[in-house]
């Protein structure tokens, strides 16, 4: 700030003011505060001049301790400006640190060594993630609400549909490097990896290329294509694959695989997966002296003598202030007096079988919890059931309460019925219920029981990934068409969920999914011309700590245009 003296006709006038530049950097002078006429000012002061200097000066500094008052003067008779915007989200700084940390950049400006393009295809690529994490939606709604970020997008709609092409072809290239540059950002739980597949519709008839039919997860009629997802321990996601909706998702596991050991330099890994991948091709090609696996193994299709073993009621055991007790599950069944003392208690089982040049070790759970959990969904999908014999409905999906309800084309005396009628499936019950409460889980590791179930139990963060790209990241339905496109689609999705698992972590993972994309969305600011930006979101403690966690505020309650370039410049790391 500095004095300047207005001189006119009948007085000289003081004045503070400052250089002040717009959101667009164009600089001009502002009045920060009127002293008065030299007449007036010479009443009061020896030396007015020396005064305005000293009371500049004292503005000057409390402006850098952002303690300096700012009046703005507005007229309810004055329209807007037409046609200039007003509002910016800033709640996308936090993702594009991470974007930035990433390297991500970076690897973009080796593609386009390798690409003749005039497009910035990091500037595209980063817009459509932070799009698919705060606006969902197409490629055009995303260039559209990329207008609404504080930094405005260098790219039109058809350098987005170019971009998608390059970012298909460069798919392997742009996961290897981001696995190594997120080595050194955080501490990697890479010693264990979660496999998973699922799969995404489209809104068409007919298939064609990559869309294909197969069986939709989600019980749509619709071509799909299917994703293969590995993560670490900690749910950052490593790895994708994108294959045709109607291809095995037991076969996508080895390649995928085989690429992280060639392109991540990975060796010694043990590979968790759900009952679905559990094939044994699977098991064995993870049964070697640097790689292990740890599945879920379906009770049902164990053979006869090992359900056998599974459902003899001795030999199983109990931990117990770190002593594992023998116990005989019958007595526990049988004795309503241990119900309560035994409910949240887990009995396990284990033994090794070497069959079909594959040594496992089968570790078997049961607890009375789980069973009564299962029991209480069956039990609601029976009165389902029942409610629907008047259609006489026949059976269906593997959880549909319909699948209890059979059609029945004889008489009591076995003759034949003009008509089917439908009943309740008493032998289908009896036979899952022999099920419930029991659990197996098959390794060749021979560490801890409980280590092994810990592991397992860890398969849901793989799951809510795909939860997370469904249905807060709107993956689905796609609605592109060809095949390059379709990929680099859900390279943008799995870049968005690394990005978002990334600060999930710097957050301690103490808020959902759902509390921290609607946090970021809201958190927008208003221009105020020539001063800077006031928040027009709340603040709580989920600001607090993304302020906290990545070392910038935009909080306050206004922050000049020249701060704003500064935070900018943090979230790049520059």
């Amino acid at each position: 700030m500095r004095l300047q003296i207005s001189k006119t006709k009948n007085a000289s006038s003081l004045y503070i003011v400052k250089s002040t530049y717009d959101q667009n950097g164009k600089r001009s002078n502002k009045i920060v505060e009127k002293l008065g006429t030299l007449t007036e000012l010479s009443k009061k002061h020896d030396d007015p001049i020396k005064w305005g200097e000293e009371r500049a000066k004292e503005l000057t500094r409390l402006e850098k301790e952002n303690q300096n008052r700012i009046s703005v003067e507005y007229c309810p008779g004055n329209h807007i400006e037409k046609n200039k915007q007003n509002g910016f989200n800033c709640g996308y700084l936090f993702l594009q640190k991470i974007y930035h940390e990433a390297g991500i950049h970076k690897i973009c400006k080796e593609i386009a060594k390798r690409h003749k393009f005039e497009y910035d295809l990091s500037d595209i690529l980063s817009k459509l993630i932070y799009g698919r994490i705060l606006y969902p939606g197409s490629k055009l709604s995303t260039t559209e609400e990329s207008k609404k970020l504080l930094e405005q997008p260098s790219f039109e709609l058809h350098d987005v549909y170019r971009s998608l092409e390059v970012l298909s072809e460069e798919s392997d290239f742009i996961q290897s490097e981001l696995y190594k540059n997120s080595t050194a950002m955080i501490n990697q739980n890479n010693n264990i990896l979660y496999y998973d597949c699922t799969n995404y519709f489209f809104e068409i008839e007919e298939a064609s290329g990559i869309r294909q039919y197969g069986y939709s997860k989600e019980h749509k009629p619709n071509p799909i294509v299917e994703m293969g997802l590995f993560m670490d321990g900690d749910g950052i996601p490593l790895a994708f694959c994108i294959h045709p909706g109607n291809t095995n998702e037991q076969t996508t596991l080895k390649p995928l695989e085989e690429q992280i050991i060639n392109n991540f330099g990975k060796s010694k890994i043990v590979v968790c997966t759900d009952a679905g991948l559990a094939s044994k091709e699977n098991r064995k090609f993870n049964d070697t002296f640097t790689r292990s696996f740890i599945t879920v193994q379906s009770i049902k299709q164990m053979k006869e003598y090992q359900k056998k073993w599974l459902f003899d009621t001795e030999d199983w055991y109990l931990e117990l202030d770190g002593k594992r007790e023998s116990v005989n599950l019958a007595d526990i069944l049988s004795d309503d007096s241990k119900y309560e003392k035994y409910y949240d208690s887990i009995f396990f089982k284990e033994r090794w079988i070497n069959e079909d040049g594959l040594e496992q070790r089968y570790i078997v759970t049961f607890s009375l919890k789980y069973r009564d959990y299962l029991r209480e969904i069956r039990n609601n999908q029976i009165e389902r059931a029942e409610k629907l014999i008047e259609r006489n409905t026949e059976t269906k999906r593997e959880n549909d309460p319909k699948r209890f309800i059979k059609s029945v084309a004889t008489t009591m005396h076995g003759e034949i019925a003009e008509k089917k009628i439908a009943t309740l499936d008493t032998e289908r019950i009896d036979n899952e219920e022999k099920y419930d409460g029991y659990y197996c889980v098959a390794t060749n590791l021979e560490d801890s029981i409980e280590n092994i179930i810990a592991v397992n139990k860890r398969r849901w963060k793989i799951e809510e990934s795909f939860r997370i790209m469904k249905t807060e990241f709107k993956s689905r339905p796609v609605y592109l068409s060809r095949d390059d496109r379709i990929k680099a689609h859900f390279l943008t999705c799995f870049l968005a969920l690394f990005i978002f698992r990334i600060l999930e972590k710097k957050l301690g993972e103490k808020y959902s999914c759902e509390q921290i994309i609607r946090t970021l969305k809201a958190m927008e600011l208003v221009g105020i011309p020539k001063e800077g930006y006031i928040p027009s979101y709340m603040r709580t403690d989920i600001t607090d700590s993304l302020h906290s966690a990545f070392g910038f505020h935009t909080d306050f309650e206004i922050t000049s245009f020249s701060s704003i370039r500064k935070i900018l410049r943090m979230s790049k790391n520059c």
